[in-house]
Formats: C-alpha cells, sequence, structure tokens
C-alpha cells in the first residue's frame, strides 16, 4: 500500500514516515502542496495522509486540486491538523475526506484510522461526488453539468473552475487559491484570465440573480458563487 504524505514539519514527518514504514506502508512525504499533488496526479497511491496547513498550498486545497483532476481515481484522504473544532472537522469532512486526526498524533490511532479507511475503499477510491441545485445538477466523477436538462459544454478549464466553486459555495475563494487549485501555477501570474473564465461562466450556467445565482468578484480577495434563492 503506498502513501502520499504532506506534512512541513520535519520532526514529526520523520517520526510518522517511521511508523508507517514500520507498519508495511510505502510511504513518500512532501513538505509542499504543490509537489504533493504533482505527485499524486502523476504516480498511483492507496491513500494521502494530508496536514491542512501547508504554506504554498493547504491539505483542504490540495485535496481540492486533486478531486478535479483525478475525478474516480482519487485515493481516499485522511486529515491531520491541530485544529480541532466541531466546524473545522465537519468542513474538511463536507469537502470530501475520508477521515480526520486532531494532533498530537498517537501511532496506534494514526495506524488503526489508515487501515480502517483502506479497507472501507477496498482497494477503489473517488466515489463520484454529484451535488443537485434543482435546474443544475452536478456529477463531479463524470465532469459533467447539466442544466434544464441539457449537458453544458464547457472547456476543460472552464470545467475545471465550475467544479470547484460549485464544491465551495458561498466561500470566498481567492485569487491565489484559484490559481493554484485550478491553474496549478503561481499564484503572481497574471490573474485576468480567472476574471475570463469566471464571465463564461456565468453566461453558460447562468449564474446571475435572475436564474438564483450570483458569482461576485470580491475585490482585492477572489470569487463567491452563492445561491440568491433555493428553487434556482
Amino acid at each position: 500500500m503506498r502513501i502520499a504524505y504532506l506534512e512541513d514539519e520535519p520532526e514529526l514527518a520523520a517520526t510518522v514516515c517511521d511508523w508507517l514504514r514500520a507498519a508495511a506502508w510505502e510511504v513518500e512525504c512532501f513538505d509542499s502542496g504543490l509537489r504533493c499533488v504533482q505527485a499524486v496526479e502523476g504516480r498511483p497511491f492507496d491513500l494521502c495522509l494530508f496536514d491542512w496547513m501547508v504554506p504554498d498550498l493547504s491539505g483542504l486545497e490540495v485535496m481540492a486540486r486533486l478531486q478535479i483532476k483525478l475525478r474516480r481515481s482519487m485515493p481516499p484522504v485522511v486529515f491531520t491538523t491541530g485544529r480541532d473544532s466541531e466546524e473545522d472537522i465537519v468542513a474538511v469532512l463536507r469537502a470530501g475526506a475520508d477521515d480526520y486526526l486532531v494532533k498530537p498524533l498517537s501511532r496506534p490511532l494514526l495506524l488503526a484510522r489508515l487501515e480502517v479507511v483502506a479497507r472501507r475503499q477496498g482497494g477503489v477510491a473517488g466515489a463520484s461526488l454529484k451535488q443537485d441545485f434543482g435546474r443544475l445538477s452536478v456529477d463531479h466523477g463524470r465532469r459533467q453539468i447539466v442544466l434544464d436538462g441539457s449537458l453544458v459544454t464547457l472547456t476543460e478549464r472552464e470545467t475545471d473552475l465550475a467544479l470547484y466553486l460549485l464544491q465551495n459555495v458561498g466561500r470566498v475563494l481567492t485569487r491565489e487559491q484559484l490559481l493554484l487549485v485550478v491553474w496549478a501555477v503561481n499564484p503572481q501570474v497574471d490573474t485576468r484570465t480567472i476574471d475570463v473564465h469566471a464571465s463564461s461562466l456565468r453566461r453558460k450556467l447562468r449564474l446571475t440573480p435572475e436564474f438564483g445565482w450570483r458569482l461576485s468578484s470580491i475585490y482585492g480577495h477572489g470569487y463567491r458563487l452563492e445561491r440568491e434563492r433555493k428553487d434556482s
């Protein structure tokens, strides 16, 4: 069993890697979210163990990027973090994580949780996430968006952006997050391309108030997709 481990604290990373290898896991450790994304996109892993707070790309952003790109082949994800509020735990699980461990980590508990998640997956990861917003429905596994009963034709990058926005309805997504998760590029790159794609999605998916949606540009921050009414 191969595990991708994202953790930027060297001592903790070394300790957990020792635990995993002693338990016969093959582990590859990353201290960069971007490098972790590139590795998991490029070769097969059976499970991912992600720290939430990583400087360049957080564990949540890494998971979101992989959900967009890997679709049905997405490995299960277990989070480790010092954030232990109920709100944080719910947010991580709703975003698609399979389990959640609060630091400081316990070796027996960590190994038990990983074994349970791996066994539950049965070697088949990436269950398809589906969302139904009434007139608009989304199948993330198939990367398909249906509006008023008809499949919407989007470019590959428009699809990436739409899926990420629809996974995060009501949240402000910074331009840096969008570039890292959707475009996988350095946030210093010109961000006007985000505006072009957002404008296209407003038109193609009818993300406007008259259709019950609002895709807003938040000055100095990024974008937020909101529902204006529940019967859209």
